[in-house]
C-alpha cells in the first residue's frame, strides 16, 4: 500500500490542483494534485515525455496552465503580475538540465551573476558569498576557470552554487545526473542532500534515474499519461502492488508501458510488402 503525503496546510510549499495543460492537440496533464512539503527533498519521476520539466515550468510561472491551479508559498502564479512573479523568482534557484553556464565569464563571474543583477551588494561582500557557494560546493579553487576549462560534473556544481546564490527557499532541479560520470554523479547526490538540510532548503528534483533520485529523495510522485500514477516513499513505491509503478522502479522492458509502438500484426506487416508503405 503506497503512503500518501498528509502534511498541515502551513508545511506545503507547492500546491498543485486540478492541473490540465496541452500542447495543441496533447494533452500533457489531465486534472493532476500533487503537493511539494517544506524542507524535503520531493522527486517527480516518469518516462521522458511525460512533461516533467514542463511542471517546473508551470511551477516557475514560465507556462500557465489551461485549467486548474499552482500555488507557491500560498501565492497563486498564473494570477502574479510581471513584477510580483519576478520577486518570487528570485526564491527559486533552478539547476538546468545543461547547467546553462555563461560561456564568456569565468566560474566566479557565473556565481556572481544574479547577486549583482538582483541586489545592491557591495562587490566585497558578493565576493565573500560567491567563495562561500563555491566552498559549499567543493568548487573554490575553480574560481577563474572559463566553463569549457569544466569537467561536466564540474560545471553542474558550478550551476548549483549559482543557484544558491541567493538563498533561495527552494530548489529546482531538472534531471541533474543526465550525462555525469559514476564518480560526478555520486558527488552530486551527496551535495544535493547536505545542501537541502544545511540551507533548509525545500528541493524538487526532475528525473527519471531511479536508484540516484530514490537514495536521497524524501518523497517520491511517478507520473504517466497527465496523472499521478504512484506515490510514497521510496521504501513504500518499491513495495507497491502497482504494475506500471513496479514496471518504472525496476526498469522493467515490458508491461503497461509496452516496448511496442502501436501497429497492426507483424506477420501482416511484413507480407504487405514495400508498396503498402
Amino acid at each position: 500500500m503506497v503512503e500518501a503525503a498528509n502534511p498541515a496546510q502551513s508545511d506545503i510549499l507547492v500546491r498543485v490542483r486540478d492541473l490540465r495543460f496541452s500542447r495543441g492537440d496533447h494533452l500533457i496533464f489531465d486534472g493532476m494534485d500533487l503537493d511539494i512539503p517544506r524542507g524535503k527533498i520531493t522527486a517527480i519521476m516518469g518516462p521522458s515525455g511525460t512533461g516533467k520539466t514542463t511542471l517546473l515550468r508551470l511551477i516557475g510561472g514560465q507556462l500557465y496552465p489551461d485549467q486548474g491551479s499552482v500555488q507557491v508559498d500560498g501565492l497563486e502564479v498564473q494570477s502574479l503580475r510581471r513584477t510580483e512573479l519576478y520577486e518570487l523568482r528570485k526564491r527559486m534557484g533552478m539547476l538546468f538540465q545543461s547547467g546553462a553556464l555563461l560561456t564568456d565569464i569565468n566560474v566566479y563571474d557565473n556565481v556572481a551573476f544574479p547577486l549583482r543583477e538582483h541586489t545592491d551588494l557591495p562587490e566585497s561582500m558578493i565576493r565573500d558569498l560567491v567563495l562561500i557557494k563555491l566552498q559549499a560546493v567543493g568548487l573554490r579553487g575553480a574560481r577563474r576557470l572559463m566553463p569549457s576549462e569544466l569537467s561536466g560534473g564540474m560545471a553542474r556544481r558550478v550551476a548549483l552554487a549559482r543557484a544558491i546564490a541567493l538563498d533561495p527557499m527552494m530548489i529546482m532541479y531538472d534531471e541533474p545526473f543526465t550525462g555525469q560520470d559514476p564518480i560526478s554523479m555520486g558527488a552530486l547526490v551527496q551535495l544535493i542532500r547536505q545542501l537541502n538540510d544545511a540551507l533548509g532548503l525545500t528541493s524538487i528534483i526532475v528525473s527519471h534515474d531511479v536508484q540516484e533520485t530514490a537514495a536521497i529523495s524524501d518523497y517520491i510522485y511517478v507520473i504517466s499519461r497527465g496523472k499521478v500514477v504512484g506515490q510514497g516513499t521510496p521504501g513504500a513505491l518499491e513495495r507497491s502492488d502497482s504494475e506500471w509503478v513496479r514496471q518504472f522502479m525496476q526498469g522493467l522492458p515490458d508491461g503497461p508501458v509496452p516496448f511496442h509502438y502501436p501497429a497492426q500484426d507483424y506477420r501482416a506487416d511484413l507480407l504487405q510488402g514495400e508498396e503498402a508503405d
